[in-house]
């Protein structure tokens, strides 16, 4: 294979900050994962990731916007969530109480993912969830 070549396949959608855009977001994901094993799962975190996006940064405000990212190859099923920022913080995984009502969607998806990786920039944050594909379920790699 040519090293400048790659066997994954990334697909890619923007959507308005509104929030019946996550629903969308979740359709269009389980469409591009249809047969894969992880499916479900980067269900649950995009619609965790795109509606974080609405709710805690400038995406949901007028005119805002999320992008989504889905990547698959062999070795990993990595989504990503880029928003508008513009909100003064950055995205992170609080541990809450079971009870509360906000502020676990980032701690879940870390729970559910093998690795998330939060990248700030001055256009907005990106927050990345990866799936090892090679990684029994449940066992989280060293």
């Amino acid at each position: 294979m040519h090293e400048y070549t790659s066997t994954a396949r990334v697909w890619g959608l923007s959507c308005p900050g509104f929030p019946e855009e996550v629903s969308r977001a979740r359709r269009w994901t389980r469409d591009v994962l249809r047969g894969s094993p992880f499916a479900e799962d980067v269900e649950l975190i995009v619609s965790e990731l795109s509606a974080n996006a609405i709710l805690h940064t400038a995406s949901g405000l007028e005119s805002g916007s999320f992008h989504l990212a889905v990547a698959v190859s062999a070795q990993v099923v990595a989504v990503s969530v880029t928003d508008d920022g513009g909100r003064g913080t950055a995205p992170k995984a609080e541990h809450q109480d079971q009870d509360a009502e906000h502020g676990r969607g980032l701690g879940m998806v870390s729970a559910i993912a093998h690795r998330v990786v939060i990248h700030d920039s001055d256009g907005g944050h990106t927050v990345t969830a990866e799936l090892f594909t090679d990684v029994r379920r449940g066992v989280h790699p060293c």
